[in-house]
């Protein structure tokens, strides 16, 4: 059977593995090594030909990954692709090849597979967060340039982004979901303050951003102008592809939790891989993980063919149960010790910390709870709930106020 571009498994394998014997190079560096798989349009081969793809299908992509990792394996050759590239390649690169312009792509797309930029993602605003339709930042077109004013919220890694994936209101006269405009706002100019928010764990991952008058150039609006609702839900499907397969594809003899910490070698450790409620749950978290697993394979293979898919979202909602009930089950093998948290207890603290991270899956690309009604609405054709502003102008819907408080000197 062949792929997209015409070539069976078979003759895409023999084409990569030349293109590894003939260009191959020991002398080479990271980056010069990098440079040259991504302008063979290796890096991401389902893209385009012609936007540093090969126009295979996803499914093929996993050819080449394989011929990849088998040289690395065998030759050292050096990585392909960045290794921080969730939020900017998987999510803000694969929308970009969709809906961008040409003039969009080739600004940004070479220098995200170089890992020369960074991104965050401005969604959620104080007022916006389940209903993320009333967002209320604006955008007004200024001559060769768009204006921005408005405030973002729980926006993960700001403070390092180059960019921001944005969403903003372009005509306040539509309803509220129309009238939404999807952009790529460059992160560091005099418009954009982050104000880091300190999470439970001591870290400051997230951030607020207050938006006065941010410009970016025109041609920085991503589809059409006020059509960013239907590229803001393809962009979350890929967030939540990237947030329902994380750890899914990995060794499944495994059940990481966090750090080193692997749930089967702790109940060996701790004298308890032979009791049956030890077993049952550690049963359950294997076969979850085996099933998201297929569920990314489903949502990934319906995205391939350009429709939005809620598998995404049942793979998202399954992760979180992962995570969360990994993090408990490492916790009751702990007793006592899984109370303590510090370097000083190593396996405690990870157990510890991968509990609290677990909400940031609950949370991030639509909560736990938006999951459950996409997955009622559209996997299990249940009614929706009821929505009294669905066609009103959104200038006339009630809106929540933000206040700006001050910023703190501590």
């Amino acid at each position: 059977m062949s792929d997209a571009s015409g070539k069976s498994p078979t003759a895409l394998r023999a084409e990569v593995r030349a293109w590894l014997d003939e260009h191959r190079d020991p002398s080479l560096d990271a980056r010069t090594w990098r440079a040259l798989v991504v302008d063979a349009g290796w890096a991401y081969p389902s893209w385009p030909v012609g936007w540093f793809g090969r126009g295979v299908d996803r499914a093929a992509s996993a050819v080449v990954a394989e011929e990849f990792r088998r040289d690395q394996a065998a030759f050292g050759a050096l990585d392909t692709i960045p290794s921080h590239g969730a939020i900017e390649l998987q999510i803000g690169a694969n929308t970009i090849v969709e809906f961008g312009n040409d003039a969009l792509k080739d600004e940004m797309l070479r220098p995200i597979l170089m890992g020369d930029l960074r991104a965050c993602l401005l969604y959620s605003e104080p007022g916006a967060g389940s209903d993320l339709a009333s967002l209320q930042t604006r955008a007004e077109r200024d001559g060769d340039e768009w204006v921005v004013s408005g405030q973002k919220v729980w926006t993960t890694a700001a403070h390092l982004a180059d960019f921001g994936l944005l969403i903003a209101r372009t005509d306040w006269d539509q309803p509220k979901h129309q009238g939404i405009s999807y952009f790529i706002l460059p992160m560091r100019q005099p418009g954009v303050e982050v104000r880091p928010l300190r999470q439970m764990t001591g870290d400051a991952q997230f951030n607020e951003v207050f938006l006065t008058e941010a410009r970016m150039p025109v041609h920085h609006l991503v589809g059409e102008l006020n059509d960013g609702w239907r590229v803001l839900r393809r962009a979350l499907q890929h967030e939540r592809m990237v947030m329902g397969s994380t750890g899914a594809g990995r060794d499944r003899r495994r059940l990481p939790v966090g750090g080193s910490l692997d749930l089967i070698d702790l109940a060996r450790a701790v004298g308890r891989s032979s009791d049956p409620l030890v077993r049952q749950a550690l049963a359950e978290l294997y076969t979850l993980r085996a099933v998201i697993g297929w569920n990314a394979q489903r949502a990934a293979a319906a995205s391939a063919r350009g429709s939005f898919s809620p598998a995404a979202s049942l793979g998202k909602l399954a992760m979180s149960r992962v995570l969360h009930g990994s993090a408990g089950v490492a916790d009751a093998l702990l007793g006592p010790n899984g109370t303590l948290y510090g370097p000083t207890v190593p396996d405690a603290h990870s157990a510890n910390v991968s509990l609290m991270m677990a909400f940031m899956n609950s949370i991030g690309g639509g909560s736990d709870q938006i999951q459950r009604n996409i997955i009622a609405e559209r996997l299990l054709g249940l009614p929706k709930d009821p929505a009294v502003d669905r066609d009103v102008p959104f200038r006339d819907v009630q809106k929540a106020v933000a206040v700006r408080a001050p910023r703190s000197e501590g």
